[in-house]
């Protein structure tokens, strides 16, 4: 057993004693603690100034076993009451009148404080006479209280953790609540300590208030003394109740339906505590709560979420000891027993150390209790003895003491069920000091990154050597055709042929006499060799290549690439020699990344995903440091079951920049598909660490926390993005209101001449949070007009659908939409419906993608991504017809779609499989104007040579050629129009263009060799 500590209390100078009372002349201190009386200071004279010179000392003992033990510590503090001495008229003794009150807090001891000095305000005592008092008191009492030994070591406290409860108040409570001051209405609960040890935390002397205004915010928390006699000294120093909005709360009655209902009832009849009671989780075995407090609290709230908050109301009761049987009736009958369940389970997520918020008040059956929070007894019923209630008394009143026992049982059960039947809440705040489960902080979190995605190493800078390797390639090939040009001036002379033109025929013969030639004398071997050595080079030194290849498609891709740089480096020579002038650098890509990123699109709705992949790749070859390359191609990998290349993608998007957002969380998404859900864990937490106001990060970490059936972390990411948007809401509601106070300011009348209307005034108002300025407009006049259609209510789910379906996460985008359609009040919207029918069309369930859209044209029939959907739809059924008129009616609207690019290409093929080429010419030129491809240009060149505009169709070809030169059907019409126009060369060249690109139109095939038949040339294999 510990030895008790002294705790010494020394009551010091007093200041400003009277603003308390002007005429204050003798004054005691009284110094009390835990109910009991430790002394008073001797009669001590005021000074005109108001000061008072007390230098009294007592002390009491702290023990672990005692009854100033740790709890009590941390819960009370210590009373000082400052009384006035005045002499009665005609008697030796003399009037004590308390004048004010003080408290200490002792909570600092047990903080590794030996020594605590505070200047402690007085609080004057209403008793007093009104008039005597001054509005604002400023008086103190200067008070030390030591201990010679610290009452915690640092371990323990480190250890060790503070908790606080705060009971605010009980709501909508039953009309049979009446103020009676016999009456005392409480709550208490039960703290789990070690073992089967539980302590409990009673909440006393709950104050009934009448219907009149709610409580202000914020207000001081209370301690939990009990009536005294300066009530303002109950106020816990710097410790309010500060509210805030319903939805931010952990407990129930927190939807948006329940906002009225609840505003409602903090302005009618409640009984208000506004009580703070802290008790202090030891981590040794000393005190109740024992060195397994914090672990059995951790393990107690694991295995029950729910704790039971008992409420009741308690008559005080008179003089004398009650009977046996009124005792056992009191163990029968307990007046309005009530009990509200509070969900702990927030408290075991990570960061987490506060849960505040409303808990519905239930008629208290054992049953229930017993299978919501696994407690087998009252607190109130079964273990008053622990309360030290006094002469508090559990019955109803003495009347109903001897009343039918029929009748006590009917006044209990309709007692018991009122609270259902009023809606009553209690609204309570549980708070640690620490949270019982750490938060990663951000340092680790990024580390913990870093270890999932390693850097790549950079490649060694080697720009010298491969440059050099190349002028010695350019000095080869330049060397080479000299050479071979001699050999030609010696077979067939310097002259050049008359005009200086040599017909095809001529220069083919000597082509291939010079072929011979330098095959037959060993001359082509040995410019081979000399080649052969520089290209070697090239490759170690420009390709870093020095390993053999692990299989034949790496190495043919090689050699593909090779061979292409070869031959433009071979030109590069070749031109420079020819022309005797240095040559230019190689002009930059025609194409942008944007484009071949459209193209790439294209590529992908029409199933060609080899080519889609090849121009995502091309697209990071143009800047292995783009971020967005790299996601785009990963979204692209995700949609088509290629997690595993999509995960290195978005992995090295993080290596470029571990702050990028998308990235994270598109590392994260992946690694759940890959079922990695302790990495995917990581990833949604470092996001939203790293960007604490992104509200699509909050909602995919809650989606995710779902998906492992945490339910309670998952709420809470909800609602801190759900805050996000509010706020975010708020902010452009307040820019609106700014923009529209402007417009209304009084402006002086203009002398400029009336302006030409631009159509502004018929443009849509913009929307926000359902107020337009239209409506504003519509108000003030006499005929109104048709109400503008409202938008849908921005969701935090929809935000998160938008960001999904941009990256092709479509398990995610299911779980967005089955929130949305369960928080929505009024249904679901047409966004919602769009969203849905995305899924469905991506894998191919065109019957219930119909059923979506169907539902979206009926909601919002005047939506032009409605009808583009409606219309793809129809396109890929191949019902042209209904294809057809969806698209007719996109293009209607004053409003694009939002992928009008696909409604104009599709569009255009419907057209020109109808044969009307005109209008397909319009509308491929409308996509050109729009977002320009080679498919694009394809459409508008195949229209213009079917209506027979030759040149008009070569130039469209010719513009799609430049951006795509590997699209066969475009050199298969380009071959056409060279046929028409009678250029043998160019015609053969196109046709084998299109034969080695493998065409896989047949009809267009069959009509070039057609051509070819009745032109009589084109084909160089006849």
């Amino acid at each position: 057993m510990s030895q008790p500590i002294p705790v010494q209390i020394t009551v010091g100078n007093a200041q400003d004693l009277k603003t308390l009372k002007s005429n204050l002349l003798f004054t005691v201190v009284r110094v009390e603690y835990n109910g009991a009386v430790l002394g008073e200071s001797s009669k001590t004279n005021v000074l005109p100034d108001g000061t008072a010179e007390y230098d009294f000392s007592t002390s009491f003992e702290y023990s672990p076993d005692g009854p100033n033990s740790l709890d009590v510590l941390v819960q009370k503090p210590l009373l000082l009451t400052l009384l006035e001495l005045a002499a009665k008229e005609k008697k030796k003794t003399e009037k004590v009148t308390p004048v004010a009150q003080a408290v200490v807090d002792l909570l600092p001891l047990l903080q590794g404080v030996r020594s605590l000095k505070v200047l402690a305000p007085l609080y004057a005592v209403p008793a007093s006479p009104s008039a005597m008092f001054h509005p604002k008191a400023t008086a103190g009492l200067e008070v030390t209280v030591s201990t010679k030994e610290l009452l915690l070591s640092a371990t323990q406290f480190s250890s060790g953790n503070l908790l606080s409860i705060t009971l605010e108040a009980a709501y909508s409570v039953p009309e049979a609540f009446t103020p009676d001051a016999q009456q005392n209405y409480m709550a208490c609960l039960q703290i789990p300590v070690a073992g089967e040890k539980e302590l409990p935390l009673l909440f006393k002397n709950g104050i009934l208030k009448a219907d009149d205004e709610k409580e202000p915010l914020p207000r001081p928390k209370n301690w939990p003394l009990g009536p005294i006699l300066a009530p303002d000294a109950l106020n816990i120093p710097n410790s309010f109740i500060v509210g805030g909005p319903y939805e931010d709360e952990d407990g129930e009655l927190t939807k948006s339906e329940d906002r009225e209902f609840r505003m409602q009832a903090e302005s009618t009849r409640r009984v208000v505590w506004d009580t703070e009671i802290r008790c202090f989780l030891d981590a040794a075995a000393v005190a109740i709560a024992s060195a397994s407090f914090v672990p059995s609290l951790q393990t107690r709230i694991a295995e029950c979420r729910h704790w039971p908050v008992e409420l009741c109301r308690m008559t005080s009761g008179g003089k004398g000891k009650a009977s046996k049987v009124d005792k056992r009736d009191e163990d029968k009958q307990i007046a309005f027993h009530g009990v509200a369940y509070v969900n702990m389970m927030h408290l075991l997520c990570p960061g987490v150390n506060q849960i505040r918020g409303a808990f519905r008040v239930f008629n208290y059956q054992d049953s229930e209790v017993f299978e919501k929070t696994r407690v087998q007894y009252s607190i109130f019923r079964d273990r008053r003895s622990q309360l030290s209630l006094g002469k508090e008394r559990l019955g109803t009143s003495p009347a109903s003491k001897a009343a039918s026992n029929k009748a006590q049982k009917e006044e209990k059960d309709s007692s018991a069920t009122q609270y259902s039947e009023a809606g009553t809440f209690l609204v309570m705040e549980i708070k640690l000091d620490r949270p019982l489960v750490p938060k990663r902080l951000r340092e680790e979190l990024v580390q913990r990154v870093k270890e999932l995605i390693p850097p790549h190493p950079a490649l060694p800078a080697r720009t010298e050597g491969a440059k050099k390797v190349v002028e010695d390639y350019h000095k080869r090939v330049t060397s080479v055709a000299v050479a071979i040009l001699r050999e030609y001036h010696e077979l067939f002379g310097n002259q050049l042929p008359d005009q200086g033109v040599m017909d095809h025929k001529t220069m083919e013969e000597q082509k291939r006499q010079l072929n011979y030639e330098l095959n037959t004398s060993g001359k082509y071997f040995a410019f081979k060799e000399q080649l052969k050595y520089s290209v070697v080079k090239i490759v170690r030194e420009k390709y870093l290549k020095t390993t053999a290849f692990e299989t034949k498609e790496q190495l043919q891709e090689f050699l593909s690439e090779l061979y292409v740089y070869l031959v433009d480096h071979m030109h590069m020579a070749l031109n420079k020699l020819l022309s005797g002038e240095d040559v230019s650098p190689a002009p930059p890509p025609y194409t942008t990344r944007k484009q071949l990123l459209l193209f790439a699109r294209e590529a992908e709705a029409n199933k060609d995903l080899k080519l889609a992949s090849l121009f995502y790749k091309q697209r990071i070859a143009r800047d292995q440091r783009s971020i967005q390359s790299w996601l785009a191609y990963g979204a692209f990998c995700l949609l088509y079951e290629d997690a595993t290349k999509a995960q290195e993608c978005f992995q090295q998007a993080v290596c470029l920049d571990p702050h990028h957002i998308q990235s994270l969380l598109l590392c994260g998404i992946v690694a759940v598909k890959l079922q990695h859900y302790e990495e995917a864990e990581i990833f949604f937490e470092d996001a939203c660490c790293l960007e604490p106001s992104s509200i699509i990060a909050w909602t995919l970490a809650g989606l995710f926390y779902e998906l492992q059936n945490n339910y309670i972390q998952a709420e809470r990411s909800f609602r801190e993005a759900k805050k996000l948007l509010r706020a975010e809401l708020e902010e452009e509601r307040r820019l609106l209101e700014a923009a529209e106070g402007e417009e209304k300011k009084p402006s002086p009348p203009s002398t400029e001449p009336e302006k030409i209307p631009d159509g502004s005034a018929d443009k849509p108002p913009e929307v926000v949070e359902g107020v337009t300025s239209m409506e504003e407009a519509t108000a003030v006049q006499e005929v109104p007009e048709a109400p503008e259609p409202q938008p849908p209510p921005c969701t935090i789910f929809m935000k998160t659908v938008e960001f999904l379906m941009k990256f092709n996460a479509v398990r995610f985008v299911h779980k967005a939409l089955a929130h949305e359609l369960l928080s929505l009040q009024g249904g679901p919207t047409c966004a919602y419906y769009l969203a849905l029918a995305w899924t469905y069309l991506l894998r191919e369930d065109f019957p219930r993608c119909g059923e979506c859209l169907c539902e979206a044209a009926r909601i919002d029939p005047l939506n032009p991504n409605v009808w583009a959907q409606k219309g793809h739809l129809c396109y890929l059924q191949k019902d042209f017809d209904k294809a057809k008129d969806c698209y007719e009616r996109v293009i209607s609207f004053e409003e694009d779609a939002a992928d009008m690019h696909f409604v104009y290409l599709r569009l255009g093929s419907i057209y020109l499989d109808e044969k009307e080429y005109g209008r397909a010419k319009h509308i491929y030129l409308l996509a050109c104007d729009n977002s320009a491809s080679c498919l694009t240009w394809l459409g508008v060149g195949i229209a213009c040579y079917r209506l027979e505009e030759m040149l008009e169709a070569e130039d469209a070809l010719s513009e799609a050629n430049a951006l795509n030169n590997t699209n066969a059907e475009v050199w298969g019409y380009l071959a056409l129009i060279c046929l028409q126009g009678g250029r043998q060369l160019e015609a053969e060249q196109c046709y084998k263009y299109t034969v080695k690109l493998g065409l896989q139109n047949d009809a267009l095939l069959q009509e070039i060799r057609a051509a070819q038949h009745r032109f009589g040339f084109g084909d160089p294999s006849l």
